[in-house]
């Protein structure tokens, strides 16, 4: 028994039998988050913005944390995170979040993007990016004007274009969570992403959570638009449709996928679903407590709840069956979860230390 979470027979051999041998030996986690408990205001559970179901998961995830988490979910593998903060509200303090996560990268030689926000000017972005030795940005629409219906929002008004262009000019990364209800399938978020794509072609720019598309109906033609880009790169974290995933490989390819997991939210031990074009994730009844409040979650009891394992089991497992399905090679397999993540965060300036093998004292062995 973890103090954070427990390991079950269930989840040892639904790891053996399914993901062990289908993962590369090596990984490159590009989508992490680490913060202590003290960075972050109590959250209104009915803000517009955000959904607050993964703060039920966990209230922090210390670097200390994240390593133990892969050590007890990935034996047998080694694992290197980008990492960011958690400071998702104006009232969380940015500062100490983006000096904690630059304090835990120079500690492990791990890489680290800084937690940005839009009336920052390009100056005071490179600035601050320059100081904690950060490889670029992670950008999320919290942020934007608070003025602005939460449906509203647009990717330019939390990624302005003036950070993109010092991001473009040194070719740095960022980590985008598009907005709007529409998710991937929205026009004005494609025509942005093509925008982007097209004005700021230095810029390594991921798609999280495959834009957030974790039901069919989150799609349309997005993905077929899209893979004209030149650039655009898109992480898995957080997502478990194998439908989504073969979608994006058969358009996109290979080489522009990228494994995350968006730790530690995909501890959560679950199973979701879509009814209606809604994502649901399937709990065990009170492990999360009451969760009626929630959308998106469904508390289950009984046998139905003791087949639950982790999110991020149910992440790859998903991923394995479009690989299958898509007749992925080892070598692209070993692209997503490895070389994907190690070509991008090269070009973007981080040392070949980095990749090293390592012990226990950084990525885990």
């Amino acid at each position: 028994m973890s103090s954070m979470f427990e390991i079950k027979e269930l989840d040892r051999c639904f790891y053996q039998e399914r993901l062990m041998s289908f993962l590369p030996d090596r990984l490159i986690d590009m989508h992490t988050h680490v913060w202590l408990r003290g960075f972050q205001a109590e959250h209104n559970a009915d803000a517009k913005r955000i959904v607050s179901w993964p703060s039920l998961v966990a209230r922090e995830n210390s670097v200390e944390d994240l390593n133990e988490t892969y050590r007890l979910m990935f034996p047998g593998k080694q694992v290197i995170p980008l990492m960011f903060g958690m400071t998702l509200e104006p009232g969380d303090d940015l500062d100490r979040g983006n000096g904690y996560v630059s304090e835990c990268a120079a500690t492990r030689n791990w890489p680290a993007l800084i937690f940005s926000i839009p009336r920052w000017s390009a100056q005071e972005l490179e600035t601050r990016i320059r100081a904690g030795a950060f490889l670029g940005a992670k950008v999320y629409l919290t942020w934007a004007d608070p003025n602005i219906p939460a449906d509203g929002i647009q990717i330019f008004d939390y990624l302005p274009h003036h950070q993109l262009e010092v991001l473009n000019q040194h070719g740095r990364m960022a980590m985008l969570h598009i907005p709007r209800s529409g998710r991937l399938r929205d026009p004005i978020n494609v025509s942005q992403m093509i925008e982007i794509d097209r004005r700021y072609p230095r810029v390594k720019l991921i798609i999280a959570h495959v834009g957030r598309a974790y039901c069919p109906e989150d799609v349309g033609d997005s993905l077929d638009v899209l893979s004209g880009t030149d650039n655009l790169i898109f992480d898995i974290s957080a997502n478990t449709n194998a439908k989504i995933f073969e979608k994006l490989i058969r358009t996109v390819g290979s080489k522009r996928i990228l494994f995350g997991s968006d730790l530690p939210i995909s501890r959560m031990r679950m199973r979701r679903v879509c009814e209606n074009g809604i994502y649901i994730n399937l709990v065990p009844e009170g492990l999360y407590g009451d969760v009626s409040r929630h959308n998106n979650l469904r508390g289950v009891a009984g046998a139905e709840a003791e087949k639950l394992t982790f999110f991020i089991y149910e992440e790859v497992e998903a991923f394995r069956v479009a690989a299958e399905r898509t007749c992925l090679t080892r070598s692209d397999i070993e692209d997503v979860f490895f070389n994907n993540g190690m070509r991008l965060l090269r070009a973007a300036g981080a040392p070949s230390s980095i990749f090293e093998d390592r012990n226990a004292s950084g990525a885990v062995s």
